[in-house]
């Protein structure tokens, strides 16, 4: 089985990209906005949710609607929100999986699910949930060092009487993530009694027959390979171009990736997980864990390995990417020449 698994960095240089909704301990007003962070005994590490990550990259594909990314629509009942679990329509159901359990309880009922595709009902009666496990797979985004949060005073002043203070936290981190896409899974789906793998029941598995998708073995319909890689190369691109991130209004930040190295590998495991190091605060490149990973993991390779660096960022890591012939593309022309290379390889996605 073969993923493309990739690590990347985010630039942070004053930013509070993820909030946590509590208040900042010890603030001097009412009025707070605190950021997301790691508690540890070495310091605070600001973070970005995995959650967050998601959205951000759903977002950035529908700014590019060359990429073609279909979205599925979301019902919505009183207590519970869900998409319309219809892979061979909708990209993000496909790729970033999905659960769809609507509720037992009739009063709940909300006319906003009217507009999805049928789903089938079990012998209650009831919808049965359709559960499809997330071929794309991310980490949380975490600081590669401890920071120090600022906690920023500022004050609403543009009205008569006493000023509104109000405090919020930022910081400034260099923040990575690591991410996977499973090949073989996706654009494949599976009508399996088993949570996360009944993809389909009868209505898509009649769907799946009308639009002639080849059936793999007992328990699985499969898109053409061309459609498979126009969904995943979408995502690869997105990546390389993403856009988001909280109180961007106060410290804009660019949340595109300002490093990212990606391969195609056999099996799910990261093996750029550790090839990233603080220096006194810098991101640097671990020359010695990429070059066990280029000797121990070689079989695992199956694409060539690529590196995507803005100037200006870990330059002190040029001359070793270099000397091991990585190359020094820009992350976007990078993520771009990947997504080019998987649709030449279809024994990748069996």
């Amino acid at each position: 089985m073969a993923f493309i698994t990739g690590t990347f960095l985010i630039d942070a240089p004053a930013s509070a990209l993820n909030n946590s909704g509590d208040a900042i301990e010890g603030a001097r007003t009412e009025n707070t906005s605190s950021t997301k962070f790691i508690k540890t005994r070495q310091g605070n590490y600001p973070y970005v949710s995995a959650q967050a990550l998601r959205f951000w990259l759903r977002n950035t594909l529908l700014r590019y609607p060359e990429f073609g990314w279909q979205s599925s629509p979301i019902g919505r009942e009183q207590k519970i929100a869900y998409t319309d679990a219809n892979p061979l329509d909708w990209w993000d159901d496909d790729l970033f999986g999905y659960m769809r359990a609507p509720s037992k309880k009739k009063k709940e009922k909300n006319i906003s699910v009217e507009a999805l595709t049928p789903i089938e009902s079990d012998k209650e009666g009831d919808a049965a949930a359709l559960t499809r496990v997330s071929p794309f797979r991310a980490s949380t985004l975490v600081a590669i060092e401890p920071v120090y949060l600022t906690n920023d005073f500022g004050v609403m002043a543009r009205h008569e009487g006493d000023p509104v203070p109000f405090e919020h936290q930022f910081y400034r981190a260099t923040l990575k993530g690591l991410f996977s896409i499973d090949m073989r899974s996706a654009g494949t789906f599976t009508f399996r009694e088993r949570t996360g793998f009944r993809n389909l029941d009868k209505v898509r598995r009649q769907m799946a027959e009308e639009q002639g998708l080849e059936q793999i073995g007992s328990d699985a319909y499969r898109l053409p390979f061309e459609q498979r890689v126009k969904r995943v190369q979408a995502l690869l691109y997105a990546f390389g171009r993403l856009e988001g991130g909280a109180k961007q209004a106060l410290h804009y930040t660019d949340v595109s990736p300002a490093f990212t190295m990606a391969a195609v590998t056999r099996g799910g495991n990261h093996p750029f997980g550790r090839v990233i190091a603080a220096d006194r605060g810098e991101p640097v490149l671990r020359r010695d864990a990429l070059e066990q990973v280029l000797d121990v993991l070689q079989e695992d390779l199956l694409s060539g390995i690529y590196v995507g660096r803005t100037v200006g960022f870990m330059d002190t890591s040029a001359a070793s990417l270099a000397e091991l012939s990585l190359g020094d593309a820009h992350p976007r022309e990078a993520l771009d020449a990947l997504a080019a290379e998987i649709g030449q390889h279809p024994e990748w996605w069996e």
